[in-house]
């Protein structure tokens, strides 16, 4: 974060008037945090030089306050500070030159004070004030002797004294910057972790080297753990012992790649359940360009995975009641066969289209099933039932890509809609109805048309159906791709759109 710079107060210019009214300068005095530039060595070595420059005793860094002048640094003199009624200070800050008492027992204004008539024996004064880059008169930097000088300084020395008093101010800006710097990186430090505590996720930064260093509240209230405990050696115990190894496994490739990390497993929540989590992090290079540290977020998805888990349970439970139903179909089909031994090509025939229905529909509710499986294999698989039909005419070409048991499920029920769709209202409705598919896969794109012809005219009123708003859905956020259906005056030409990275 850079720091903002303060402008310094122009030379030769007397203090804003309303940052004299002490209320507002006492504010200023504040900001700079006094105490911590007590002796500051800095500052101590300007007062040294400035008592050689004018070949006197006693130099100080005076910055007078509500109810006292207090000397950030001196010598020649012990006291740390005086009364704010005895300051020759107090009345060189309000100038804006160095201000000259060349013996102070001959001036009214100092002659009664404690420190001219008592020990200290102050007899020549200078000050060079000390103004804040917003015009507050803050003190002076000043040199003593105890031995009147009608002369006074010489040129030389004071414009000394005024080049040390801004080397001065340059120390308190300095410091002054830092301060404020501080102050907007902690209010900045607050805002993040208001904002990191109040998100429903767990969030964390890790080292390069893989070590934890930060979790916001949700994972202390999460696990139980105490904020004070150290985080890297309470993390792994959270693991359910059966995913420690993947999850390790997981995160260090990630680290050694520099690449996103991501991965699912079971955490234990301080109630003693586990929890399914999604875990995420993404790399911040550093000078090196390699990853300097990690930032990420836990998710909770163990309702959702639960839910999951039923529906694929579900969906096997109707996946075999329908497989069922083409069994006994087909069974019922070969009994009754027998009563008509002439109808025997027939029903080895509708047998065999049976039992491709029935590969077809695996693919629609098993992501199994399509494992190793490629582009074209899938779709002619898919379309076998439709392979024979008599009077009719399938095409299938193009280029081919690997399909994953992800994709495989939304691609079948793509194909199996526009084949079912084909056999009632189009070119499989009747005779010499054709269906051209054809594949192009590109850089980034799989492109797949579905063009029919032959067919019937097409209806004049086009309904949307169950099944195509679940292709719909399903092209859309599992492929991320595209759908478009033209029915042209030959037939529905369909072009599927499919992103290379979702196939």
């Amino acid at each position: 974060m850079p720091i903002e710079q303060f402008e310094p107060w122009p030379d030769a210019a007397p203090p804003a008037p309303d940052m004299t009214v002490e209320a507002r300068r006492n504010e200023v005095l504040l900001a700079y945090d006094l105490d911590q530039l007590d002796d500051d060595p800095e500052l101590s070595a300007i007062s040294a030089f400035a008592a050689q420059l004018c070949n006197v005793p006693t130099a100080m860094v005076s910055l007078v306050e509500e109810e006292r002048q207090r000397f950030l640094t001196r010598i020649g003199i012990e006291e740390t500070e005086t009364k704010r009624s005895t300051s020759f200070c107090a009345h060189a800050m309000l100038g804006h030159d160095v201000m000259q008492v060349t013996d102070a027992t001959q001036d009214d204004r100092f002659a009664h004070y404690a420190v001219v008539t008592g020990k200290q024996h102050v007899r020549f004064y200078a000050g060079q004030p000390l103004i804040s880059h917003d015009g507050a008169p803050l003190g002076a930097l000043c040199v003593i002797d105890q031995t009147p000088r009608p002369e006074g300084l010489t040129e030389l020395q004071i414009n000394g004294l005024k080049v040390l008093g801004q080397a001065v101010m340059r120390r308190l800006r300095h410091r002054r910057e830092i301060l404020a710097a501080h102050a907007e990186f902690e209010l900045g430090r607050k805002r993040l972790q208001t904002l990191a505590d109040s998100i429903p996720d767990m969030a964390w930064s890790a080292k390069a080297d893989g070590t934890f260093d930060y979790f916001n509240r949700p994972w202390f209230e999460f696990t139980g753990f105490d904020d004070s405990v150290m985080i890297s050696q309470e993390f792994e115990s959270v693991f359910h012992p059966d995913d420690r190894a993947e999850w390790s496994a997981a995160w260090d490739a990630a680290r050694t790649e520099g690449v996103t990390y991501e991965a699912e497993f079971r955490m234990l929540r301080q109630d003693g359940e586990y929890r399914w989590m999604l875990a995420r992090g993404l790399p911040v290079d550093g000078p090196d360009r390699r990853p300097a540290q990690w930032f990420g977020t836990l998710t909770d998805i163990h309702d959702a995975r639960v839910r999951t888990e039923e529906q694929d349970l579900l969906t096997r439970e109707l996946s075999h009641r329908i497989k069922n139903i083409f069994a006994v179909v087909g069974g019922l089909v070969a009994l009754k066969s027998r009563d008509y031994p002439e109808a025997g090509p027939f029903t080895q025939d509708i047998t065999k289209t049976l039992q491709a229905l029935n590969r077809a529909h695996t693919y629609v509710t098993d992501q199994q099933t399509a494992a190793n499986e490629t582009l074209q294999g899938l779709i002619g698989k898919l379309m076998a039932p439709y392979a024979n039909l008599p009077g009719t005419q399938l095409s299938i070409t193009g280029d081919d890509a690997p399909v994953s048991g992800r994709s495989a499920t939304p691609l079948a029920l793509v194909f199996h809609e526009l084949a079912t769709n084909c056999a009632k209202y189009g070119s499989f409705s009747v005779v010499d109805g054709a269906v051209d598919i054809t594949a192009k896969v590109s850089a980034t794109h799989v492109t797949i048309i579905w063009q029919e012809r032959g067919g019937p005219p097409p209806p004049e009123e086009r309904g949307t159906g169950f099944g195509s708003r679940l292709v719909e859905k399903s092209v859309n956020g599992q492929l991320a791709g595209t759908l478009d259906r033209n029915f042209a005056a030959t037939g529905l030409i369909a072009t599927l759109s499919v992103p290379l990275a979702s196939l």
